[in-house]
């Protein structure tokens, strides 16, 4: 059996759709092929990093991806999740193609301010809500959808 495609797309790719793709891998093991790219791709967010590697993650040196470059190679996806908040919801790309679009809104770490201290604290709760909203959806999710 083919394995899903599952891209998660936000403006930079710099955090949320980095810690969803990172958590989809983990609690989902194998059973899907899971990517993140952004609108306008950026640097990693350094917070998120260190929040990752508490995970047991490490995407130092990872690079960010443009949804646009993606689209360009023929990539197709059967699910695109934008982790944009509503308040950016106007600017979250769209990526083309046939896929099941959703949206799970998520505040933007970039927006943090605050100590170090405090923005990994901040940071570490988004990554939660993530973990929240990808377990749900695994609850509901039949490998034959």
């Amino acid at each position: 059996m083919l394995k899903k495609k599952v891209l998660f797309v936000c403006i930079h790719n710099s955090a949320r759709s980095q810690m969803a793709e990172e958590l989809l891998r983990k609690l989902a093991g194998d059973r899907f092929k899971v990517e993140s790219a952004g609108l306008e791709p950026g640097r990693l967010n350094p917070v998120v990093i260190d929040v990752l590697k508490e995970e047991g993650i490490d995407i130092t040196g990872k690079q960010t991806k443009a949804a646009f470059e993606l689209f360009k190679k023929g990539n197709r996806y059967d699910y695109v999740i934008t982790v944009c908040d509503e308040t950016s919801a106007e600017r979250c790309p769209i990526f083309p193609g046939l896929s099941q679009r959703l949206h799970w809104s998520f505040t933007d770490p970039s927006k943090f301010e605050g100590t170090f201290e405090e923005k990994l604290a901040k940071t570490k709760l988004v990554k939660e809500e993530i973990r929240y909203k990808i377990q749900e959806w695994l609850k509901g999710y039949n490998d034959g959808n």
